[in-house]
Formats: structure tokens, C-alpha cells, sequence
């Protein structure tokens, strides 16, 4: 029965993590309906390092031609084309965008854990990402490739991943949103955001190992038990990453916005 807890932890991380629908609205909620309880701060940490492995594993090729482009910088000439470079442009956008997120976590951190304890919240803030995508979906078609993506668009598209950081909020579905409204061409839209989800996701996982040193790590440490959590998280990611990829191009991010609004006005009436 643990096994199966985990499994379905996961299965709701992986998928939720990536889909436009709030995996940290989703796990509340889940806790809150179906009785399940996080195992632990240290559970949530492999959890995320599982949803990491997806991103890896999906942008392979790019970010390993991400560091390629900057280890190339060892060498003198290199630093002449600087600028010449898509993916060291890739990674220097990845950068910037991360500062504001950075500096909104830190200072609305306290905040981030008093809604965690608040499925209201929740409701109304899954209704937003559904207002969020609806308008990012009726927006024409941009045209930006990562070559004409600004640091001004960079910083943007974190200030809306800041954000996120409130439950019910989608990392995805406001970092796509943000994009799109910063006229970003739909795959590269999906990629910048996907991507910029790793220095989030280790930031996150970061704050969480000193929690765990502070409280001290959980006793029994059960590996099939994590093993279990995070290989469902890592495969759903996986699954959900090329899903919605293939469904943005379609312009299909209103199924999205209409489910959030369908689990925000029942999440609002259970709760009222």
C-alpha cells in the first residue's frame, strides 16, 4: 500500500509539474480530498530531482549544446563571437530569467507556505492560470526564435515564473504565458520555459535539503519506497513534457484553461 502511495505521489508530480495545471495546487489538493499525506520534506525533494531527470532526458540536445557553448569560451577566439552563438544566447536568457525568480521566492516565501495550508487560495489561483492560458491562447502567433528573444523578454517571462510560486499558479502555464505574450514562437516558447525550469526546480529542491538538515532527515529511509516516487515522477514528466508540447502547437492551451476552471469553482464551493 506504501508502493502505491508513492506511485501516485509521483504520477500527480510528474504530470502536474509539467502541464499547465499546477503540480503544488494539485498535491494541496490532493492531500486535502483524498487523505494523502507528503511523507516528507525529503520525499518532496526526490520528487523534483525525479521531474528533473524528464526535462534532461526530453531537452537533451540542448542543453548539452547549451554547455558546449560555454565551455568553448576557454578558448581566446571564442570570446570574439560571443554573441554569435544560439545556445550560449539560450543559456545567457536562461540566466537573466532566473534572477527575478530568484529575488520573488525570497521575498514572498512566507507568504508561498501560508497558502499552502489554504485550498481556497488554491481555487481562486487555479482560476487565474485558466485566465492566464485562455488569453495566451488567443494571442496570434509570434514569431520570435531565440536569436530575436531580448533580455528584457528574459526577464519578463521570470517575473511570470516568480509567480508560480504560489500554489494553484503553473510554473509552465505562466512561463508559456509569458512567452507568448512576449510574441515567442510556440516551440520555443515550450522550450525556454521547460528548460527554465531546472535552475527552479534545483533552486526549490536546494531550500528544501536545509529544511532537512535543520529538522533532521527522516529516520527509516525507505529506498524502494523513493525509488518508487520518483521513477513514476521521471516517466509522467516525460509523458506529459511531449504531450503538451504537441497540444501548444495546436493551439490547444484553452482545454487547460477551461479544466482549471472546472476543479477552481469546485475546489470553491467544497471550500465555502
Amino acid at each position: 500500500m506504501e508502493y502505491i502511495k508513492a506511485a501516485l505521489i509521483g504520477l500527480i508530480q510528474g504530470l502536474t509539474e509539467f502541464l499547465p495545471v499546477s503540480s503544488s495546487g494539485h498535491l494541496v489538493l490532493a492531500q486535502q480530498a483524498l487523505g494523502i499525506e507528503m511523507p516528507g520534506i525529503t520525499f518532496e525533494v526526490f520528487l523534483h530531482l525525479g521531474t528533473l531527470l524528464s526535462v534532461f532526458w526530453v531537452f537533451r540536445e540542448r542543453i548539452i549544446n547549451i554547455l558546449k557553448s560555454f565551455l568553448a569560451l576557454f578558448r581566446k577566439s571564442e570570446w570574439a563571437r560571443f554573441s554569435s552563438s544560439g545556445d550560449r544566447r539560450f543559456g545567457i536568457c536562461l540566466i537573466i530569467a532566473s534572477i527575478p525568480t530568484a529575488i520573488i521566492a525570497f521575498l514572498l516565501s512566507d507568504w508561498m507556505e501560508k497558502a499552502f495550508d489554504t485550498p481556497l487560495f488554491v481555487g481562486i489561483a487555479l482560476a487565474v492560470t485558466g485566465g492566464m492560458l485562455w488569453l495566451a491562447d488567443s494571442l496570434p502567433g509570434g514569431n520570435k526564435d531565440i536569436a530575436k528573444t531580448s533580455h528584457l523578454d528574459a526577464v519578463i517571462i521570470g517575473v511570470f515564473q516568480g509567480i508560480a510560486i504560489f500554489p494553484g499558479i503553473s510554473r509552465s502555464g505562466a512561463t508559456i504565458s509569458g512567452a507568448l505574450f512576449r510574441k515567442l514562437d510556440k516551440r520555443t516558447a515550450a522550450e525556454f520555459s521547460f528548460l527554465l525550469s531546472i535552475p527552479a526546480i534545483l533552486g526549490g529542491a536546494l531550500v528544501e535539503v536545509v529544511k532537512v538538515f535543520r529538522e533532521g532527515a527522516d529516520a527509516a529511509f525507505n529506498w524502494l519506497f523513493y525509488a518508487v516516487g520518483v521513477s513514476v515522477a521521471a516517466i509522467a514528466g516525460i509523458v506529459a513534457i511531449r504531450f503538451f508540447i504537441r497540444l501548444l502547437v495546436r493551439d490547444r492551451l484553452r482545454i487547460f484553461a477551461v479544466y482549471c476552471w472546472i476543479i477552481s469553482i469546485i475546489v470553491i464551493c467544497i471550500t465555502l
